[in-house]
């Protein structure tokens, strides 16, 4: 197994839906929960790489990479907006009407699907609570295989640097799946803690607080 990261690319698209999907309940496979598989990447991951304001780095696993024309396998991902807000109103604009026209809620026999299409027929932005805590939103979701060995703090530590770079002293915030708040204590080891204002699954981390990251 040789591991990578790099930068994340519009190209990622396709690979980074795909793990979202197999991430989406609780860290495990959702497809069993949707008819159409693509909705929780096209709300949690594709925007990412397709639009403006947003970076993101994947790691991937190029062990049976034959040549340079074959980039190997995407694994994993941490995917952001610099500015939430700015992403809020471009999305608005440009991103959720074509999906609302797209999937109408009275495509869907699944709850779980329902719930995609409602929201991109009335999408919310990120709260005022999470907006004030830091302008920044993150993502980050890996296949079963390749956690627990590390490349998570990697990618989160790639990522916080990325977006210090940009503002010393603002911050980010990450919302957990209410099914996987175990993964709260991964979270911590590098300064994310909760914040005024926020749901009891939402986590902030201020850039000049973080620690343990490795870079």
């Amino acid at each position: 197994m040789t591991l990578t990261i790099r930068e994340a690319r519009e190209t990622d698209a396709d690979a980074v839906s795909r793990i979202c999907l197999l991430t989406a309940k609780g860290g495990q496979s959702a497809d069993d929960l949707h008819d159409f598989k693509e909705l929780p990447g096209l709300t949690y991951a594709v925007p990412y790489v397709k639009l403006p304001t947003t970076l993101g780095f994947v790691l991937v696993d190029d062990h049976n990479s034959s040549s340079d024309d074959d980039p190997g396998e995407v694994v994993g991902y941490v995917l952001a907006s610099r500015n939430s807000r700015e992403f809020d109103r471009y999305t608005a604009e440009h991103w959720w009407p074509a999906l609302a026209e797209k999937y109408p809620p009275s495509l869907a026999k699944k709850p779980a699907d329902k719930d995609f299409m409602e929201f991109f027929s009335n999408p919310h932005g990120k709260s005022d609570a999470r907006v004030s805590y830091g302008a920044a939103n993150m993502h980050i979701n890996m296949l079963e295989p390749y956690q627990r060995q590390g490349w998570g703090s990697k990618l989160i530590g790639k990522m916080v640097e990325a977006l210090r770079k940009e503002d010393a002293d603002g911050g980010v915030t990450l919302g957990m799946d209410p099914r996987n708040l175990g993964v709260r204590a991964f979270y911590e080891k590098f300064g994310f803690e909760s914040f005024e204002g926020g749901k009891f699954n939402e986590l902030g981390l201020k850039f000049s607080k973080a620690k343990n990251l490795p870079i």
